[in-house]
């Protein structure tokens, strides 16, 4: 399977954990099938040198408990699982949708806060209850709102992965553990040579690190286009494994294409570590 492929890349290139079947891997438009089929040729693939988190999110309890169980089954270490989306369920709704998967999995859980795809928030009240569910340990972070990810990062033991490219630094800086990242499909090392100079108490050079980003950041992630649309057309240029976007979504014309290479070719040539 193709996905193997590219995952076993990205490890090579300094990922330590692969999140699967989110909203840029075309969950979607994938079926329940395909769902765990990639899980367990991924898990295959880099089992025990990353760790595997499989996203089973839906606007359906049910559903979502189902997807959680197949993953589980299939080799993941770990879930994905955004808050239920369309019918803006109220908070109290909200935490039971997401106790209910906690409940009944036997492997960790990645909260996703993404309001702006959902339509609701996981409320930092909220968050700080599930925060007490011995299987709920991390967030994927896509609220926009960095002092309230601050609180709760220094009231919980929650592990806060920016899933925003533009705030991987900044959420870092104050106690976040990581990213989940589009970008990072292309370029997993040029993101994490930020991260990885701030560790080291360069702090001035993390800043130029993640600064040389921006660009390709700015084209894949704020052009218009979805991140899967991006990320596939750059990896389609760079002769990597991608394959084609399903529709409703449509490919990137050539102009893009051209555009997100010519970045990435930038990016490649200012970082000092070749890429």
């Amino acid at each position: 399977m193709p996905g193997g492929a590219l995952a076993a890349r990205l490890v090579a290139e300094g990922c330590d954990g692969l999140v699967l079947n989110g909203t840029t891997g075309e969950s979607p438009t994938t079926t329940d099938a395909e769902k765990t089929a990639l899980v367990r040729a991924v898990c295959e693939e880099v089992g025990g040198r990353a760790a595997v988190v499989a996203g089973v999110g839906s606007a359906d309890t049910r559903h979502t408990l189902a997807l959680a169980r197949a993953a589980e089954q299939a080799g993941a270490d770990g879930l994905l699982v955004v808050s239920p989306y369309y019918s803006r369920p109220p908070q109290p709704a909200v935490e039971a949708h997401f106790l209910r998967i906690a409940d009944a999995s036997g492997i960790p859980l990645m909260l996703y806060d993404i309001p702006g795809r959902t339509g609701i928030r996981i409320e930092p009240s909220t968050m700080l209850r599930l925060a007490a569910h011995p299987r709920v340990v991390a967030v994927k972070d896509c609220a926009y709102d960095l002092l309230g990810s601050s609180q709760l990062i220094a009231r919980t033991s929650l592990a806060y992965y920016s899933g925003c490219e533009e705030l991987n630094l900044p959420l870092y800086a104050v106690g976040g553990a990581g990213f989940v990242s589009t970008v990072a499909n292309a370029a997993p090392r040029a993101l994490r040579a930020a991260l990885d100079a701030y560790d080291a108490g360069a702090v001035t050079e993390s800043v130029r690190l993640n600064q040389l980003t921006l660009p390709l950041v700015e084209l894949m992630m704020a052009s218009g286009l979805p991140g899967t649309v991006t990320a596939k057309a750059l990896l389609a240029a760079l002769g990597r494994p991608a394959g084609p976007v399903r529709e409703p979504l449509l490919p990137a014309g050539r102009e893009t294409a051209d555009g997100l290479l010519k970045a990435y070719d930038e990016l490649v040539g200012s970082v000092a570590a070749p890429l």
